[in-house]
């Protein structure tokens, strides 16, 4: 299950801002998930119960954003959010597509108690 060792490097991102901002504690820790990034959110909450004991996050709650997979056609020029198993244009119905998002696990806030 590699989604414990991403919620390990994530908690060494938030263990960072928390140092940077002298935070008595984590609260809450946004990130979003795309489509293709090859990460489970269910799994990711459940690593995330495991991974934050003992660190300044060991009460923060997780709020998982699941991000959606958007192409961009290189016939037609259109993009648009298509479901992860079909990457092809919603227009043209090229399957000749650049996906511009749907590849990323992004960490998106951190709210912290000082």
């Amino acid at each position: 299950m590699h989604e414990l060792s991403i919620c390990q490097g994530l908690l060494r991102q938030v263990q960072k801002i928390a140092a940077d901002n002298a935070a008595r504690s984590v609260e809450l820790i946004r990130i979003r998930v795309g489509g293709l990034s090859g990460v489970e959110p269910s799994l990711l909450e459940h690593a995330f119960e495991i991974a934050r004991a003992g660190t300044v996050a060991s009460q923060a709650e997780l709020e998982i954003e699941e991000g959606p997979v958007v192409v961009k056609c290189q016939e037609c020029g259109g993009s648009s959010a298509v479901p992860p198993n079909r990457l092809v244009c919603q227009y043209c119905g090229e399957w000749r597509v650049n996906v511009t998002e749907g590849e990323e696990l992004l960490l998106l806030s951190v709210e912290i108690e000082t």
